[in-house]
């Protein structure tokens, strides 16, 4: 068994996937708030990073066209380490956000954009359909997301996607959503110091619908793009003492402890943290532990 299977698995509707899977913005060494910015690595070690990646299981990864920094694209990079790999790797990527040439956020797209963004994904992967497309709504509070995922289930039906999830939503985003097609998964930020996907009730509920749900930023939590700064949590800290893991591994344990369809995709350009962060698949964290972490007055936001 892989690393990365050690945790389980999950469908992404008839897409079965390792519950450890891999976050790409960092290949770019660019954060979507400008709080990351870095030189990106070299290409040829960005795609070793991503093939040591699948040769330890991972068959999840997550993109977007929107990742890019001047001199990478996420996507570009994924397209060159698939374009040397022989087994099947699912590609999940979002749209609603968008950025011009230049790096500069554009105003909330258009339903009848999201054809362009989706086309655009397509030419950067080297794809003829993408195999999960998200629709990020991020910023629209309680706003119906009716008319944008319905541009996006034409598209699947046309045969360009496969499979449809949602991004920093809300529970009623989910349900107006389904009623037009299947959700496959949700993303959402969410981690040890932010639960207000378990406020909302937004984790139990794909849990009972059979939908996948992703946090992102669980590593890194409030520093969001941002490296995961260093440790200041004792409960963490001892945790980790008890399993020889280190903190990181504990938060990505916790998270995948929260239920059998609940995914990680961290990001890291680190070889060492890469094989970490697949191992914390296979830390089993005890009961009393997942109370102590538990505990309101550590931080829980």
């Amino acid at each position: 068994m892989s690393a990365a299977a050690a945790a389980g698995t999950w469908k992404l509707g008839d897409l079965e996937v390792n519950r450890i899977g891999y976050g790409a913005m960092r290949l770019t060494g660019n954060g979507m708030m400008g709080n990351s910015d870095g030189r990106p690595i070299d290409r040829d070690i960005a795609v070793g990073l991503l093939h040591s990646a699948f040769e330890q299981g991972v068959n999840h990864i997550d993109t977007a066209a929107f990742y890019f920094s001047p001199l990478r694209s996420a996507n570009e990079l994924i397209n060159r380490a698939l374009s040397s790999w022989s087994d099947d790797v699912v590609v999940v990527t979002k749209v609603g956000p968008g950025r011009d040439p230049s790096g500069e956020w554009l105003s909330t797209v258009r339903p009848d954009q999201l054809r362009g963004q989706v086309e655009e994904n397509l030419r950067q992967l080297g794809r003829d359909c993408l195999d999960v497309v998200n629709l990020r709504a991020g910023g629209s509070g309680t706003a119906s997301i009716a008319e944008h995922f319905g541009a996006l289930a034409e598209l699947r039906e046309a045969g360009l996607v496969r499979h449809l999830g949602l991004s920093a939503v809300l529970p009623e985003h989910v349900a107006e959503a389904q009623t037009i097609a299947p959700v496959v998964c949700v993303q959402n930020s969410y981690g040890l110091d932010w639960r207000r996907a378990d406020e909302s009730g937004l984790v139990d509920l794909c849990g009972e619908q059979g939908i996948a749900f992703v946090p992102f930023f669980a590593v890194s939590g409030l520093r969001r793009e941002a490296a995961a700064g260093q440790e200041h949590d004792a409960c963490v800290h001892s945790v980790a003492a008890a399993h020889h893991a280190t903190p990181a591994q504990v938060r990505l344990a916790w998270t995948l402890h929260r239920g059998p369809h609940v995914l990680a995709i961290p990001g890291t350009t680190n070889p060492a943290h890469l094989a970490e962060n697949i191992a914390a698949g296979s830390l089993r964290l005890t009961e009393e532990e997942l109370a102590l972490l538990d505990k309101p007055d550590e931080g829980t936001v």
